[in-house]
């Protein structure tokens, strides 16, 4: 029997590793099978290459809990080791960046990927135990090797009696540690690290219905069928996938494939995504991977923190900012790339070269997809509209190639349900809503029923209006109008619909300057001014006599502040609305002809709680007295 030091430079490495990585201790078990899949896999690769001389067979990694002894096995069918390399690689490699480790992490080492960037996933096992044993057979002629440590610097290395390749590792679990001698949270870490693994993890037994077994049906004298139970046979219960969807070319899945691993990924969603992107490249980095556009809500966080990273099938985090861009965030699926440094900080992560190269093939494989579907089957794509725009609005905000490849799809609905690219929409709206000083107005609601009246407007004089009500919008316009040339978006509530779209010819005021004053100082008498601005217009007879208005700017700068953006303080600003009033109406002119002061008043006070609720601004207790008052002056 062998003893010796550990080859660390410093004096007890084991409670910094507890220390510094215990918030995430549970990873332990990932690093271990991954380790473990690893020597499986390279046994794989030596045995194709004729280097060893072993049979490959069907391994399995197996992962067996003894309550009473208090230990954790984790057993490979793998490539193994000699006693020589269980030197080399468990006492001295592990620990060739420990120093570093110290010098550059001592103040902030909290993530546990740190274990992997450093060679101490072995190591992470003494974050949940106190003594460690391996028992290793190589897959050469080579004896087995015991191995034991305490947890301290000290270790003992001997023959084994070991006659099958492949390594064991025993834990003995430390006190404080049981959770981790529990069959449910073992299954638990097994189901969220290692679903996917590549090499199959069995994790005890299970019965199932025996396949070769034929239950027979027998008759009795009054013809009564009877059914013999079916036979039960016990299987290994293998916990993962090794051969997941990603994995695989898309050629070689159906659609239903796509859809049966999205319940696998997530079985407690009930809803079918709308479309899948399967990514796949090898050059000049490898990532492969699923993503899912599910359908979308108006609320941009609940979606997010949905996609799973995987690293060679070994899940590793489902927060992916910095990895896939932002506006992607809020689809679904899994990425997979072995070119990710995860045992870095996030910081160092989304500086990182690499991981930009990748983002940005995410960002065009995404809207390559996009195009392909829309080109594809257009009137699908405009069905699908209404669930994906946020995701496509939010990275046309974000991400400045996405903007650019948008205008192939993105989609401009009307109210009255039709669909335009941005360029079928200036071609059909140029002739008649281009202004007098040459500029494109682009006319939109955010809501058909409370603009009704303006739509219809709008509609009366044959121009097109966009229904645009997602929560974003606002900055999305903004962002068109700097970068498309001489276009304007307003809202068909911002102004009367002549001065939204104004052209040469302007209507003259029946009243003259004197009455239009008297007009106007008796209105400011009636109407709170702390609410509206009075605002005198010549319009045409038939068009309501008053009007409420929202000056495009102050609404858009107050909603882009609502929701990140705009101009700093407009967002907690009272709604300001303008009280347009048509001089050329009927209604206008009996109100400034009317003799007493009282009913004045009253036709005003009527004719704005009428303009108030085509708005939808009268509500609660003042609609109520509003229904009221109108039910009295019917009887």
């Amino acid at each position: 029997m062998a003893k010796g030091s550990i080859n660390v430079s410093v004096e007890n490495i084991f409670p910094l590793i507890k220390k510094f990585l215990y918030s995430d201790h549970e990873i332990f078990l990932r690093e271990l099978i991954s380790n473990a899949t690893d020597a499986t896999l390279k046994l794989k690769h030596l045995t194709s290459i004729g280097e060893s001389k072993v049979e490959y067979g069907e391994p399995k990694i197996e992962v067996k809990i003894d309550k009473e002894g208090k230990k954790l096995h984790i057993i490979d069918q793998g490539l193994g080791m000699t006693a020589e390399e269980v030197e080399k690689y468990i006492n001295q490699v592990a620990f060739s960046g420990a120093e570093e480790f110290l010098n550059k992490y001592e103040d902030s080492a909290k993530d546990a990927g740190i274990i992997g960037h450093f060679g101490l996933g072995f190591y992470s096992a003494f974050m949940v135990a106190d003594k460690v044993e391996i028992i290793t057979k190589s897959h050469t002629d080579a004896p087995a090797a015991h191995w034991t440590c305490d947890g301290s610097p000290e270790f003992t290395l001997e023959e084994a009696d070991k006659t099958d390749r492949g390594t064991e590792i025993i834990l003995h679990i430390s006190e404080g540690e049981e959770e981790f001698l529990e069959e449910g949270r073992i299954r638990e870490l097994l189901t969220k690290y290692n679903k996917f693994m590549p090499i199959p993890i069995k994790f005890g037994t299970k019965e199932v219905n025996d396949p070769d077994f034929t239950p027979k049906t027998t008759t009795d004298k009054d013809g009564k069928e009877t059914t013999e139970p079916h036979k039960q046979i016990t299987v290994d219960d293998i916990i993962n996938n090794p051969n997941p969807a990603w994995t695989k070319q898309p050629a070689d899945l159906e659609d239903q494939d796509y859809k049966n691993f999205y319940r696998e990924l997530y079985p407690m969603q009930f809803e079918e995504p709308l479309f899948h992107i399967h990514l796949n490249v090898d050059y000049p980095f490898n990532l492969t991977g699923i993503l899912y556009f599910p359908k979308m809500t108006n609320d941009l966080n609940i979606q997010k923190d949905k996609i799973q990273l995987y690293q060679n099938q070994v899940f590793v985090t489902d927060n992916v900012e910095g990895i896939v861009p932002e506006f992607l965030t809020m689809l679904r699926g899994v990425i997979d790339s072995p070119d990710i440094p995860l045992n870095v900080s996030r910081s160092y992560l989304q500086a990182d070269g690499a991981v930009k190269k990748i983002s940005s093939y995410i960002t065009r494989k995404v809207a390559d997809k996009l195009k392909s579907l829309f080109n594809s089957n257009r009137e699908d794509f405009e069905k699908k509209w209404d669930d994906i725009k946020i995701v496509i609005e939010y990275g046309m905000l974000s991400e400045e190639k996405f903007f650019e490849k948008a205008d192939a799809f993105a989609l401009y609905p009307t109210v009255d349900g039709k669909y335009f690219t941005f360029e079928e929409l200036t071609n059909a709206i140029k002739a008649k809503q281009t202004d007098k000083d040459d500029k494109m107005v682009i006319l939109y609601a955010s809501n058909k029923d409370e603009q009704h009246a303006y739509i219809q407007a709008a509609k009366d004089k044959d121009y097109e209006v966009l229904l645009l009500d997602s929560p974003i919008v606002s900055h999305l316009m903004q962002k068109l109008e700097t970068t498309k040339e001489n276009i304007s978006f307003a809202r068909v509530d911002a102004d009367h619909i002549d001065n939204l779209i104004k052209k040469d010819d302007t209507t003259i005021s029946k009243l003259s300057e004197d009455e239009k004053t008297k007009l106007d100082e008796l209105l400011k008498e009636v109407v709170p001014s702390e609410k509206f601005m009075v605002q005198l217009e010549a319009m045409d007879s038939s068009a309501s006599p008053f009007m409420i208005t929202q000056p495009e700017f102050m609404r858009r700068m107050k909603e882009m502040q609502q929701t990140g953006g705009g101009m700093f303080g407009m967002g907690n600003m009272p709604e300001m609305y303008n009280l347009v009033v048509n001089t050329n109406h009927d209604l206008v002119s009996e109100i400034l002809n009317t003799k007493t002061k009282k009913k004045q008043e009253r036709l005003i006070n009527q004719s704005l709680d009428l303009a108030r609720l085509s708005q939808g601004l009268l509500k609660g207790e003042e609609l109520t007295n509003f229904i009221k008052r109108s039910y009295e002056m019917i009887k």
